[in-house]
C-alpha cells in the first residue's frame, strides 16, 4: 500500500516555481497581439498626437483676441481660410485678428493658440465673423504628445494587452510586437469510468467534464489547449500519453489519479519520465490535497484531483500562477479581489487553507459591501460550480467566519 504523501503548504509550492525560467520572446503583428503579454517596456517613438488638434468644430483663434468679449460686445474677427479635415494646418500663419475656421481634429495653425466653439459665433459673411464668448490659451485643443510625449513610457513589460491598448500601438505607428512566447499546455483525463462528451454513457460510465473545463481555464488565461483526450487507468497508456505531449507542450494537466488508490498512477507516471523531478505531492488546501506537481527540465506536469470542482480551485491557485510566471507576469493567481460581508456563519476545519465557492448578492445599503453567501453540495455534485461567483479564502490557523465578517473574496474571470 502507498504511502501517504506529505503535505505542502501553498505558500511552498509558489516558491518552488522559481526553480522554473520565464519564456523567450517572440515578435506577433499588431492584429495578433489581443491577450499576449509584452516582454519588454514600450516607449512613444513620436508625439501622440503629432501636432496640435481641435476638440471641437469652431473657429482657431489667437486666445488674446477673445479676451473681454461678449454677446452685447463680440470680438470681430477676418476668417483668412478653413482648414479641411487631412489638411496641413501649418502651412497657414493666423496673424493677430485674424481666424480660420477647423472642424473636430483638425491641426491648428502656427500662432492659434484656441479654438472658439461654433455655437459662440455667428459670420456676418464670408470673410467676417462674430465671437461672443471668450476662450484661455489651450482651450478645446489637445496639443501635441498630450497622450505621449516622444519617448515616455506607454506600457509596461508584463502587461496584458487590451484593445485600448493596440490602439494606442496603432497610433503610435508600432505594428510590430514584442510578446512572450505562449505557453502550450496538454491536457489528459484519466479514468476507465469516462467517455467523450458526444458519446452515450452506459452503465457505470459519466461523460467527461474535466477536459473541456480545463481547456477553457487554459485559454482563459492565456495560454494553448491541446486536448489529448481520455486514457484509462493504465501505467504506460498514461506515461506514453505524457512522454509523447511533452516533446511539444510547456506543461501537462493530468486530472485525476493523483491520490492513493489502487488505481492512482500519476505519481508513478511522473517519476518514471527521464529528468522529472517530484516538487510537491499534496498541499495543505481545501479542496485539492492530492495535487502533485512535476519539474522536467523547464517543463511542468500538475496531477490534479478527478474531481472537476477540486480541479478549478487548484487550477485557479497554481497552475494560472505558473502560467504567468511563464510569460513574464509573476507568479500570482491575477484573480481579482473584492471585499465583502460574509451573509451567515461559515465554518472550517484548522490545519488547511479552506477556498469556499460563494455566490454575491448586492449590498442592501448604499455604500456597503456585497454579502456572500457559500455554495455547499455534496462531493462530486456540479451545480455548485456554476452557481458560484468566486473563491472565499479561509486561513489555515482560522476556525470559520461569522456572520457579517468582512472579508476578501477572489472573483472567478
Amino acid at each position: 500500500m502507498k504511502d501517504f504523501f506529505t503535505l505542502t503548504s501553498p505558500s511552498d509550492v509558489l516558491k518552488l516555481y522559481q526553480h522554473f525560467t520565464t519564456f523567450t520572446e517572440e515578435n506577433v503583428p499588431l492584429s495578433k497581439g489581443l491577450g499576449r503579454i509584452l516582454s519588454k517596456n514600450i516607449s512613444a517613438p513620436e508625439n501622440l498626437p503629432p501636432f496640435a488638434r481641435s476638440t471641437m468644430d469652431g473657429f482657431a483663434v489667437r486666445a488674446k483676441n477673445t479676451f473681454g468679449c461678449s454677446e452685447s460686445e463680440p470680438a470681430l474677427l477676418n476668417i483668412t481660410g478653413e482648414i479641411a479635415m487631412g489638411d496641413s494646418g501649418q502651412q497657414h500663419m493666423l496673424a493677430s485678428g485674424d481666424t480660420m475656421q477647423i472642424w473636430t481634429g483638425g491641426e491648428l495653425p502656427r500662432k492659434a493658440d484656441s479654438v472658439c466653439m461654433i455655437e459662440y459665433s455667428r459670420k456676418l459673411d464670408d470673410q467676417t465673423v462674430e465671437l461672443y464668448r471668450p476662450v484661455a490659451p489651450g482651450e478645446n485643443v489637445i496639443q501635441a504628445g498630450d497622450d505621449f510625449a516622444q519617448g515616455s513610457p506607454v506600457l509596461s513589460q508584463g502587461k496584458q494587452l487590451r484593445p485600448q491598448d493596440l490602439g494606442i500601438l496603432a497610433g503610435l505607428g508600432i505594428t510590430n510586437i514584442p510578446v512572450y512566447r505562449k505557453p502550450v499546455v496538454a491536457i489528459l483525463s484519466t479514468g476507465d469510468e469516462l467517455i467523450p462528451p458526444d458519446a452515450e454513457p452506459s452503465p457505470g460510465k459519466i461523460r467527461d467534464i474535466n477536459s473541456t473545463t480545463l481547456a477553457a481555464l487554459v485559454e482563459e488565461a492565456g495560454a494553448t489547449a491541446i486536448n489529448l483526450g481520455i486514457q484509462g487507468d493504465d501505467f504506460d497508456g498514461i506515461r506514453d500519453c505524457c512522454a509523447d505531449a511533452l516533446e511539444q507542450v510547456d506543461l501537462v494537466l493530468l486530472s485525476g489519479g493523483s491520490s492513493v488508490g489502487r488505481r492512482d498512477f500519476t505519481l508513478d507516471v511522473f517519476k518514471s519520465l527521464p529528468r522529472a523531478e517530484i516538487l510537491v505531492h499534496g498541499i495543505s488546501v481545501r479542496p485539492g490535497k492530492p495535487t502533485i506537481v512535476a519539474r522536467m527540465d523547464n517543463k511542468a506536469l500538475i496531477g490534479l484531483p478527478g474531481h472537476v470542482g477540486s480541479a478549478m480551485v487548484i487550477f485557479y491557485l497554481f497552475v494560472r500562477p505558473l502560467l504567468h510566471h511563464f510569460t513574464g507576469q509573476g507568479i500570482n493567481h491575477g484573480l481579482r479581489a473584492i471585499t465583502a460581508l460574509t451573509g451567515e456563519q461559515i465554518p472550517s476545519a484548522i490545519g488547511r487553507e479552506e477556498y469556499v465557492r460563494v455566490r454575491i448578492e448586492p449590498a442592501k445599503e448604499p455604500g456597503h459591501p456585497p454579502v456572500i453567501f457559500p455554495v455547499y453540495g455534496k462531493s462530486g455534485l456540479l451545480k455548485p460550480l456554476v452557481l458560484a461567483d468566486g473563491l472565499l479564502p479561509i486561513g489555515r490557523d482560522v476556525e470559520g467566519l461569522d456572520k457579517g465578517i468582512e472579508t476578501c473574496v477572489l472573483l472567478f474571470p
